[in-house]
């Protein structure tokens, strides 16, 4: 008896998908795959028409008629906004006759955090997985596509996709652990002392003149958002040219998803000088954004990296995760963490040529991590 052939779908958005359909396969735990996250950005405008990210997820339908597996897709018409690089395979392509964009993207647009790029509905089967990957690979090779990148894949789906055929690559991030501390100086006392009395003189030094406040939910207004939209326009000016997110974006998440945000400011009498955004996760603390109006030292490292494992304690959270790259996050006790994408080329010599880049890139960075990992501030075992 054969199998009756696959079905799957594209939905013109996350929004034409019902909320409640969504989270049923995306879960809890998560905050940038929920289906508020996502259609957040699609309504401020910061993906769809003139951006380069147009959604287009993918669907598998249970019997029920309700979606049983959804791919967070894009079709993609450059390769800023995701934080794994592929710019030299884009330029390899190109230069062999190719036309790379659109490309297929499985990712979080503009957010280099791990998580579930294959969402299944708890009760749909162990099947779907594969059953979604192969759905992904038709939509590649159907609409002749060069490729389907799923970055910042969580660990525990990578073998789905390395039984599916795909490539792997591996990078690094600094992530946060909460080994059971009840404050700050528990933490502190885990670290070699030399690295206690470092910690502690950045902190007075970016705290001196200044005080912080944690604000949530209601908490947040539109004042706190103006003042955050401009230091998140500095600092996207500096970093990528211009921002990401539009204005609109900051407003729609406070109004839809404030008891999942987490703002903190640094201010100089009441006038808020410096800020950073994070996302309140299941068992996590993610760090997203920062910027600033005045420069005073270490206040980067107090607002992004100190006040962060403060409010972890205080929530009894697991890890913090800072966002992507930055070596100067060991010496304030982040510690290496590989990060995973999956990538599907469906021209043969193209693979191959990715495929042998990719084998010695995993080595270089397999030896650096064991590197980063020596220079841990953490007091070494006798």
């Amino acid at each position: 008896m054969t199998s009756p052939p696959l079905i799957a779908r594209i939905a013109e958005g996350v929004s034409a998908i019902p909320a409640a359909q969504w989270d049923a396969c995306a879960g809890a735990d998560n905050p940038f795959l929920a289906h508020a996250f996502l259609t957040i950005l699609e309504e401020s405008g910061s993906v769809g028409p003139g951006t380069g990210w147009q959604p287009a997820p993918i669907i598998i339908d249970g019997a029920d008629g309700a979606p049983a597996a959804i791919a967070p897709a894009y079709l993609k018409g450059h390769s800023q906004g995701e934080y794994v690089f592929d710019h030299g395979w884009a330029d390899a392509w190109h230069r062999a006759g190719g036309r790379y964009y659109p490309k297929l993207q499985l990712a979080v647009p503009f957010t280099p955090v791990p998580g579930p790029r294959l969402l299944i509905r708890p009760d749909a089967g162990d099947r779907r997985a594969g059953e979604l990957i192969a759905a992904i690979e038709s939509v590649a090779v159907q609409n002749g596509l060069s490729s389907a990148h799923a970055t910042f894949v969580a660990p525990g789906q990578l073998p789905v996709f390395e039984r599916a055929g795909w490539l792997t690559r591996a990078g690094v991030q600094f992530h946060w652990h909460n080994h059971g501390y009840d404050d700050f100086d528990a933490f502190l006392g885990d670290l070699a002392s030399r690295k206690r009395k470092a910690i502690r003189k950045e902190r007075a030094a970016a705290l001196d003149g200044l005080r912080v406040e944690h604000l949530t939910g209601g908490e947040i207004t539109e004042a706190h958002w103006d003042a955050f939209w401009d230091f998140y326009q500095d600092t996207g000016a500096r970093k990528w040219g211009q921002p990401y997110l539009t204005r609109s974006f900051f407003s729609l998440l406070g109004e839809r998803m404030g008891d999942r945000v987490l703002l903190m400011f640094a201010l100089r009498g009441d006038r808020p000088i410096a800020g950073a955004l994070n996302l309140i996760g299941g068992d996590t603390l993610y760090g997203r954004y920062w910027g600033c109006v005045e420069d005073v030292p270490f206040l980067h490292f107090e607002l992004c990296y100190y006040q962060a494992i403060d409010a972890a304690i205080a929530r009894g959270l697991a890890t913090v995760e800072a966002g992507a790259q930055g070596e100067h996050k060991l010496a304030r006790g982040y510690v290496p963490v590989t990060t995973w994408s999956a990538h599907y080329l469906p021209d043969p010599g193209f693979r191959r040529a990715v495929d042998d880049f990719l084998v010695r890139e995993r080595a270089a960075v397999a030896v650096e991590q064991e590197y980063l990992g020596e220079l841990t501030p953490f007091r070494k075992s006798a």
